[in-house]
């Protein structure tokens, strides 16, 4: 600093050193304009190298990301016992003698149907015959239901089946 190469500012108590600019030779417009053509170029160059990194880190996310060729063979057999297995229960389905008839199924289905909406009316009747019971009992319905020892379809996780 003495000497003049290196500049000294105080600010407080810290102090700060830098380069004096003024004994640096100044440099021409061509030079100027060299170096902004050379910063341009390497501007260009480094997007460039940036779009391929990108495009690379995505090559490699996806590579990452697939299966392996041994496993690729793992998974290809247990596809194929699957398949297997399939074909074998298709076979003893279809060599199956005990097909059931449409007919046979029709009748099963009526059947199912008169059952179900005898369900509804009888659970329709009973709820209705409770209820009025209900309207003079001073006690809530749960309480009411214990005394007399009823269990109802919901005790017991019981639906009406849906209908075919």
């Amino acid at each position: 600093a003495q000497q003049g190469r290196v500049r000294e500012k105080v600010y407080g108590k810290q102090k700060i050193y830098f380069a004096d600019q003024e004994q640096l030779p100044a440099a021409s417009d061509a030079e100027l304009r060299g170096l902004d053509g050379e910063i341009a170029a390497r501007s260009a160059q480094l997007q460039a190298l940036q779009q391929s990194c990108r495009q690379m880190e995505a090559e490699l996310k996806d590579l990452t990301g697939s299966m392996t060729t041994p496993e690729i063979a793992r998974e290809i057999e247990a596809l194929r016992k699957d398949c297997a297995s399939y074909a074998e229960k298709l076979e003893r389905i279809k060599s199956a003698t005990n097909h059931v008839t449409p007919e046979e199924k029709e009748k099963v289905c009526r059947e199912q149907q008169l059952y179900r909406r005898e369900w509804r009316r009888r659970k329709r009747m009973a709820t209705e015959l409770l209820d009025a019971i209900l309207e003079g009992y001073p006690k809530s319905k749960k309480q009411f239901f214990e005394e007399v020892g009823i269990e109802t379809d919901e005790d017991h996780g019981v639906m009406l089946p849906a209908t075919m």
